[in-house]
């Protein structure tokens, strides 16, 4: 037995069929009422078996159904002649009343093929459409496309990778020139007795923890795609009340909204139940989707941000902007990996964050998606589950 992909592929011991030997394939499967019509051709041909020697494969389509695709089988039971060539299909519940009409043909077939052998006019007699062969190829066929897909993602990889690192160097520039310039002038400003310096220095340094957590969620969403699709979140889930850190991350994203002149809404119930998840993760998809609506809701714009209690297990968060929307029928790939808007293709960024999102929120057996907000750009919902 090969494996081929995970499936299991019966080869021959010898892909290499004699002139002289019928070669039939009878396709079989697991329905009751199948089972007699296999018990009749079977009891058939053991009947001719003697007068006329053949050999004979049964195959299961259940557990080998790329050969009934590469037969090109559309009914079972079905019985295949591919040796000698040329190839013939029998199908239906009449199999036997076929196998009488044609059986006399198939033994004529047969002994023209030892007389073209004996003539030298058939060097390698009806190998190539052996099932063992046929099984070969099909294990090869496949290896060669896992190995063309491979190579496809490993390209891509590559090339995200490159994109990526070019535009990190740059986007991480702005913002630790930003601290960098905060943190220099509080040590400027310290010492300074005067209560307006103290104040000033209070508000350098938010700026410049706002400016280090805008690097580090920076670097978080690159760490997280360079291990590749099929990476595992690790999540610590514990007692999380989502509406006091929507206020906390809004509080860090005033000087945002008033640099845009965006007005913010807000519909934070306090008493709304906890729910089950991992803090820092969630404050990842609030950022993210927070910074897509600052950036999407043009200047004197809205941005809404509202918590529901969907239902007693789900406790439902909103971002709606004003902004130009999502297309309907890109509502489900804007979710995919790498994947942007041709609008976007010019913009900054590295079409991670939405899929960044999904990840996360299914980590939490929540859901995301995205529709058009009342006023006609986007809003984007996920679900948390509620702690119990």
């Amino acid at each position: 037995m090969q494996q081929s992909n995970g499936r299991q592929v019966a080869l021959e011991q010898n892909s290499y069929t004699p002139a002289g030997l019928l070669q039939l394939l009878l396709f079989i499967d697991e329905r009751p009422g199948s089972q007699e019509h296999i018990r009749r051709v079977r009891s058939y041909l053991d009947s001719l078996k003697a007068e006329y020697p053949f050999e004979l494969q049964v195959i299961d389509v259940g557990k080998q159904p790329y050969l009934a695709e590469h037969f090109r089988l559309v009914a079972t039971p079905a019985l295949v002649k591919i040796c000698p060539e040329p190839r013939q299909t029998l199908a239906g519940s009449n199999l036997v009343a076929q196998l009488q009409k044609w059986w006399s043909r198939w033994q004529l077939s047969v002994e023209e093929a030892k007389e073209k052998q004996a003539a030298g006019e058939l060097s390698d007699p009806t190998k190539s459409n052996s099932l063992g062969y046929s099984a070969e190829l099909i294990r090869l066929s496949e290896e060669i496309f896992r190995l063309k897909k491979e190579k496809e993602e490993l390209e891509e990889q590559l090339n995200f990778k490159d994109r990526v690192l070019a535009m990190l160097a740059h986007d991480l520039r702005s913002p630790l020139t930003a601290a960098s310039i905060a943190v220099e002038t509080i040590k400027i400003v310290q010492n300074q007795p005067n209560e307006r310096f103290r104040a000033l220095t209070e508000q350098l340094h938010q700026q410049a923890c706002n400016q280090f957590r805008i690097m580090e969620r920076m670097i978080s969403d690159i760490l997280q795609a360079s291990k590749g699709k099929s990476a595992e979140l690790t999540i610590e889930p514990h007692q999380l009340y989502l509406q006091n850190l929507c206020q906390e991350i809004l509080a860090e994203y005033q000087e945002r909204f008033q640099k845009k002149s965006q007005k913010l809404e807000t519909d934070l119930p306090y008493d709304l139940p906890a729910v089950y998840a991992d803090q820092e993760l969630v404050r990842q998809v609030i950022i993210n989707l927070l910074e897509n609506a600052i950036k999407y809701t043009p200047e004197g714009g809205k941005i809404q941000v509202s918590i529901l209690h969907r239902t007693t297990q789900k406790i439902q968060v909103s971002i709606c902007d004003t902004g130009p929307g999502i297309p309907e029928e890109k509502r489900d790939r804007i979710f995919e990996r790498h994947f942007r808007l041709q609008r976007d293709e010019d913009r900054e960024g590295y079409g991670l964050g939405l899929s960044l999102c999904r990840q996360i929120v299914r980590s939490h057996y929540g859901q995301i998606w995205v529709d058009t907000a009342s006023a006609g750009g986007s809003c984007f919902h996920f679900t948390l589950p509620v702690y119990n």
